[in-house]
Formats: structure tokens, sequence, C-alpha cells
């Protein structure tokens, strides 16, 4: 017999063995009453995950977060006492920084729709430009007139690029950091704006205009950073395949039948109203005619709002993400409420610079967690655009009627009343919120 004719015989008396030891088990465990169950393998640990980072899109988008930053708070100290060179009211310089808000709520509706068409990238560096040119041009406005006009223009390439960096955050930032990564953008805008006043009431010293022209400088250098970083970036690793998009884009009726949408517009308006357009046009307003008339003055209270936002900050985006959106959003408006009213019941600089402080601290718990509920609502998986844009839009009517109502109230009966309705209305979206689910999904996205 050949080798080859033996060896499917010989094959076979291992299996025959395996079915005799496996026939003895069945009987032995009849008889015990036991049954044999096979013997499982120990599971392999599991592999050490490696923690997720931050990617190099948000750092370069933080970076340009940066010189935007610090050009805008620049001209916030200086932009009421330029208008009011004009010879204007305090209404009149309110329309000011309303006009700015304006342009941008009439733009948003085209800009949510245009960032899905051309691109995040493309979008935020045009925006960009557009605001650089028009702070260059408000530099040498001859009258208030045009002032107003040029202030105003800023406000298209204001929708763009912010409508677009909203974007960029959704896409780019990991589920599980988007807490982290909305206090961290804030934070670098922040920075900014503790700089930015203080250089621009110093700056506005050697005159009005000069905040305006660096203000332009720092936009450009802005986009240049993102223009260049992220086109080689993307060269390099093909990062719009990275994140494409499985879900069609989140048409704002659909958003718009979730509570924790609707909170977040309400939060929007009243964010617009007393945290952005009185801070920006009734409070350096206040300090220049009541408490100190220096620029400078003003400046630093901007800035001392701006040094209580980024202490909050260092706590509430982590925080947020380990106990949702809700409570921090919550105790945010609480806060910055009770601040609000709290500034109607003192003019002296110590109390205003006290009050600030806890108006911003109260501002950096609820500001950035709203963004990253927005994030939340939206995901990466699709574009939200649309949903983004008129987010927008209820910040900038809130922008657009805070400070002309604060402003029509600060000439009838004085600036405590226009403190104590911007108090109130930051408890409106706090009502919304309790109503709402928390939208942080602690399971894996």
């Amino acid at each position: 017999m050949s080798r080859e004719d033996r060896e499917p015989e010989d094959a076979a008396e291992p299996s025959e063995q395996a079915d005799r030891e496996r026939t003895r088990r069945e009987f032995e465990s009849l008889e015990t009453g036991q049954i044999a169950l096979p013997v499982q393998p120990e599971p392999a640990p599991p592999a050490a995950r490696e923690p997720e980072r931050i990617p190099a899109e948000i750092w370069m988008l933080m970076g340009a977060t940066f010189f935007v930053a610090v050009g805008f708070g620049l001209v916030v100290p200086v932009l009421p006492q330029y208008a009011e060179s004009f010879g204007v009211g305090a209404t009149l310089v309110s329309i000011v920084v309303s006009a700015f808000a304006f342009l941008r709520l009439v733009t948003a509706p085209f800009a949510g729709p245009l960032v899905e068409r051309i691109g995040e990238r493309s979008m935020y560096v045009l925006g960009l430009l557009v605001v650089a040119a028009s702070s260059f041009a408000t530099a040498f406005a001859g009258d208030y007139l045009q002032l107003l006009i040029f202030r105003g223009l800023g406000g298209i390439g204001s929708a763009m690029f912010t409508i677009a960096s909203s974007s960029m955050v959704v896409r780019f930032a990991p589920p599980s950091m988007r807490g982290r990564v909305s206090s961290m953008w804030g934070a670098m805008f922040l920075i900014g704006n503790i700089s930015g006043p203080v250089f621009g009431g110093l700056l506005g010293q050697a005159g009005y205009q000069v905040p305006f022209i660096a203000y332009g400088a720092a936009l450009v250098v802005a986009a240049l950073i993102v223009a260049i970083m992220f086109g080689i970036r993307g060269r390099g690793r093909g990062n719009a395949q990275a994140l494409k998009r499985k879900l069609p884009p989140l048409l704002v009726r659909d958003a718009i039948g979730l509570p924790a949408y609707r909170a977040s517009l309400a939060f929007g308006f009243a964010n617009g109203w007393s945290n952005m357009g009185m801070r920006a046009a009734v409070v350096p307003l206040f300090v220049g005619q009541l408490v100190n008339g220096e620029p400078w003055a003003a400046g630093v209270v901007v800035a001392v709002n701006a040094i209580g936002n980024v202490i909050a900050l260092q706590w509430s985006g982590r925080a947020s993400d380990r106990l949702g959106r809700k409570p921090l959003i919550l105790l945010g408006l609480v806060v910055a409420s009770a601040a609000m009213f709290a500034m109607a019941f003192g003019a002296e600089l110590w109390y205003v610079l006290l009050v600030s402080i806890i108006a911003g601290a109260g501002s950096g718990l609820c500001a950035p967690t709203q963004q990253a509920a927005m994030a939340d609502i939206i995901g990466r998986e699709r574009s939200g655009g649309r949903a983004l844009a008129t987010f927008q839009m209820s910040q900038d009517l809130g922008s657009i009627f805070g400070p002309v109502v604060a402003g029509a109230i600060i000439d009838l009966a004085g600036f405590q009343w226009a403190f104590v309705v911007g108090g109130a209305m930051l408890l409106i979206p706090a009502i919304a919120w309790l109503r709402a689910p928390d939208t942080l999904d602690r399971g894996a996205e």
C-alpha cells in the first residue's frame, strides 16, 4: 500500500478518538447529573484605546480666531465714542452698532446654503476679507452716514465667516470633546478680547480711526492662515474625504420641531440682546458718561468681562461633556442675568469692574456650552448650514433690537432701566431650556 493510500486512514484516527472522548464525557455527564460544557478560551484583553486628540484643523481655526478676536476687541471700546464724535445721541450711536448685526441678519439666510455649496474654507476666507475692507473704509468715514454704511457692510462678511467657522467646529470636533473644543474656541476669542480692548483704548488715544485700521490688518492675517494652512492640510491628508456627510442636510423645518433647538433660538436672541449688543454698545457708553470719560476705562471694563469669561471657560467645556449641556446653560443664564440687574445699582468704577467679571463668568458658562449643544443637534454626518444660519439670525435679531431698545430707554428713563430689561431678557431662554431635554448623547455618535 502506498503512502498516499495510507494517509486518509491515518488522518481519520484523530477524529475517531475525539468522537470517543466526546461520547465518554456525555455519559459521565448523564451519570453525575451535570452538563459538560465546552471549555471557552479566555477573551483577549481589550486593546488600549488611544485617547482622542483635537484635530489639527481645530487648532488652525483657533489661531485664526485669535487674530479676529484681537481686531474685534480693538474697536469695541471706541466705536460708540467714534460715532458720538459726529454729534449724535445715544440712539444713533446704538444704531451704528446694530447696523453691523442687521446686515449679518440679512445675509444669514443666503450664507447658510452658500456654505454648503462652496465649502467652509472658501466661505470663511471670503467673509474675513469683506470685513477687513469694511474696517479699512470705516476708519476713513467722513461723516455719520458714511460710518453707518461702512460699518454695516462688514456685517455681510461677518455672517459668512461666522457660519463657516461654526460649521467647521461641528464638522471637525470629536463628539466626545464638543464642549471642550467649544470652550477652547471661545477662550481663544476671548483672549483676543482681553488684550484687544486694552490696546484699542490706548490706540484710541491716537485717534478713533487707528483701531479700525489695525482690525482690518488682523483680519487679513486670519484669512491668510485659513487659506494657506487649510489648503496644505487638505492636499496632504485629503480631509475632505475623511468626514463625508452620510445624512441629508438638517432643514430648519425639521430642527424647529426639536425643543432643544427652539430653546437655542431663544438663547441666541437673549444672548445677542444682553451679552453681545448691550455689552458692545451700552456698557462702554455707560462707562464713558457716568463712570469715567477716558477711553481706556471703557476698554478695561470690556476686558474684565472677557477675563471672567475665560475663567469660567476653564471649567465649563469639560464639565458640559460630563454633566450635560442643560445644567451649564441654565447656571450661566442665571449668573449673567443677576449681573445685568446688579449693573443698574452702581456707577463706581470698582463696582462696575466687579459686576463685569461676574457677567463674563455667566456668559462663559453658557455661551460655549450652547455652541456644543448646537453641534449635538446637527451632528457630524450631516450639514447644518441652514440651521446654524437661523441660530445666528436669532443672535443678530437680539443684537439689533437690544442696543436700539436700550438706547431709547436710556434717552427716556436712564441707564438703570436699560440694564433691568437686559437682565430680564436672559431669563427667557432659561425658562425654555427648563422644558427642553439635554442634547448630550453619552454614547458614541
